[in-house]
């Protein structure tokens, strides 16, 4: 290992290597995730939550974050210009990328009233979540429903709440696993929205969301750079500028909805 402050040597980087912390599960799972990934090694390239799980575990070894919601309020770092700790990265965008998930639904499904909001609650970005969504369905004249789950034992409650309340579509946060939230979807025949390809590949019907590819790509130059010697404190954070949108028209025509050709000629990636 290289002295403190000196340029890490060819057999340190190799060592150091960044390890991905995925997402897509609850917090209390991954509270252990720094020891078992192994926090020693150096550099590490996570998601919220599993970012604050990294940082709550160290304040020296480096973190670049990948798709986290908003950074500065659920405080993993400073400011976004100097983000004066050992976190710095890419935000997804937060409350603008969950208004243009509400817009979607209105432009896809547009008699729509009334949305539910799935949270993640033990996740620190649901309370910038539900903010976004309540503030996108007021300004767009939708009426919001939150739900707030923390596990995936609640979700045939948090579904039924839906049902009963005549919500007309989902959007889900991020934290949340995928499949179990698909099938209650389909199940409740509730259209699903997310900010999360995966999402609408693995049955949901719309996906509106950073190019993850692209976000891999530059949480790499993060990391890249914290290797040969930068500190995080000063590695300003950065917001996505490339997007794609997913339409599944399987689920669509399973939902009996006819997307609008004006969002499916659009779409990056069309299900079929």
């Amino acid at each position: 290992m290289a002295a403190r402050g000196a340029r890490p040597t060819a057999r340190d980087t190799h060592n150091r290597r960044p390890c991905s912390c995925k997402s897509g599960a609850f917090p209390e799972r991954i509270s252990s995730w720094p020891t078992r990934a192994g926090l020693s090694r150096g550099a590490k390239h996570c998601f919220t939550p599993a970012a604050t799980a990294a940082r709550q575990a160290t304040t020296e070894i480096p973190i670049v974050m990948v798709s986290v919601g908003d950074p500065v309020a659920t405080g993993l770092i400073s400011s976004l210009a100097r983000p004066g700790g050992n976190v710095t990265g890419l935000t997804s965008g937060g409350a603008e990328l969950t208004a243009k998930t509400i817009e979607l639904i209105r432009e896809v499904l547009p008699s729509t009233k009334r949305v539910a909001a799935l949270a993640n609650a033990p996740d620190p970005f649901s309370k910038v979540f539900v903010d976004g969504v309540e503030d996108a369905g007021r300004k767009l004249g939708v009426a919001i429903q939150t739900i707030k789950v923390r596990g995936i034992d609640d979700f045939d409650a948090a579904f039924n709440a839906m049902v009963k309340e005549q919500a007309q579509a989902v959007i889900v946060q991020l934290s949340l696993p995928r499949k179990p939230i698909v099938d209650h979807a389909l199940k409740s025949r509730l259209p699903l929205f997310g900010p999360s390809p995966l999402l609408a590949q693995e049955g949901g019907l719309i996906s509106y969301s950073p190019h993850q590819g692209d976000l891999n790509h530059r949480a790499a130059a993060y990391v890249d750079r914290i290797l040969k010697g930068a500190k995080p404190a000063n590695l300003p954070v950065e917001f996505p500028v490339r997007f794609e949108l997913i339409v599944n028209l399987n689920s669509a025509k399973e939902l009996g909805i006819t997307v609008p050709p004006a969002v499916v000629a659009r779409a990056d990636e069309v299900i079929e």
